[in-house]
């Protein structure tokens, strides 16, 4: 039945979510199905990117290496990071969130004065630092590898002290009806924290993330101030979108 399937889908994800990685013969026996019927489901989500099979199993697809990730429309992140980036005036509070396109802002906000930083992403650090301008304060937290990134309640804490005019959150997917989505429970909580501190917050995100759905729903589409985005988007995607949420191009 689709229902059980479903039940299936989302068991997999919550549990690549936390763990990583699985095998086919502990999910056939947690599930109660054949292996055959794993392996055809874990095929239908590696084709959806919602995970990548591995000999006798899956992991989560987020568990590839940050620099091969950052280097993946790698022109396209430079456009939209330099495009949110004029959003940024001298004197702003800005929260920045982990992510491969959200991380590329800080290495475009030179020349400006007086702006502090607060970001979990240890890769925004590494851009920022060699600029003498920027404030820059990183959250504390338990380090999630794959991300690159700090998160848990020790993050969320230090994220809730203080206030911001902007937040750059980034997704693993975003539809017009599911809004953002991401893999990773623990991101999704950042982003959440980082949205109730700050006044606007907007997507930036490549339009390779449109249409695809992560297993934890982060915010609706119209909860941003608007989203920074690349020409890739097809007229009635582009269309359909604003009528819910500004979108600048870059």
């Amino acid at each position: 039945m689709a229902s059980d399937r479903t039940a299936r889908e989302s068991y997999i994800l919550q549990r690549l979510a936390k763990d990583g990685s699985l095998s086919v013969s502990v999910l056939s026996e947690e599930l109660g199905v054949s292996e055959v019927t794993i392996r055809s489901q874990l095929k239908e989500l590696e084709e959806r990117g919602l995970l990548s099979r591995t000999w006798g199993g899956a992991q989560a697809s987020s568990i590839r290496n940050v620099l091969e990730r950052d280097a993946i429309n790698d022109s396209e992140k430079d456009r939209i990071a330099k495009k949110a980036a004029e959003l940024v005036r001298d004197g702003d509070r800005v929260m920045i969130e982990a992510g491969t396109t959200t991380a590329r802002i800080a290495k475009f906000l030179g020349g400006l004065q007086g702006v502090q930083i607060v970001t979990n992403s240890t890769l925004v650090f590494s851009y920022a630092r060699t600029n003498p301008d920027l404030e820059v304060i990183l959250t504390g937290g338990s380090f999630h590898r794959e991300s690159e990134s700090l998160v848990g309640p020790i993050a969320q804490r230090t994220i809730q002290g203080f206030n911001a005019r902007l937040a750059f959150v980034g997704t693993d997917g975003f539809t017009a009806e599911r809004g953002l989505t991401t893999q990773f429970a623990e991101g999704a909580e950042i982003i959440k924290a980082m949205h109730e501190r700050a006044e606007e917050t907007w997507l930036t995100a490549d339009s390779s993330k449109y249409g695809k759905a992560g297993f934890v729903s982060v915010l609706r589409l119209d909860e941003l101030a608007g989203m920074v985005m690349d020409a890739g988007l097809a007229p009635d995607v582009k269309e359909l979108l604003q009528k819910t949420v500004p979108l600048k191009q870059a």
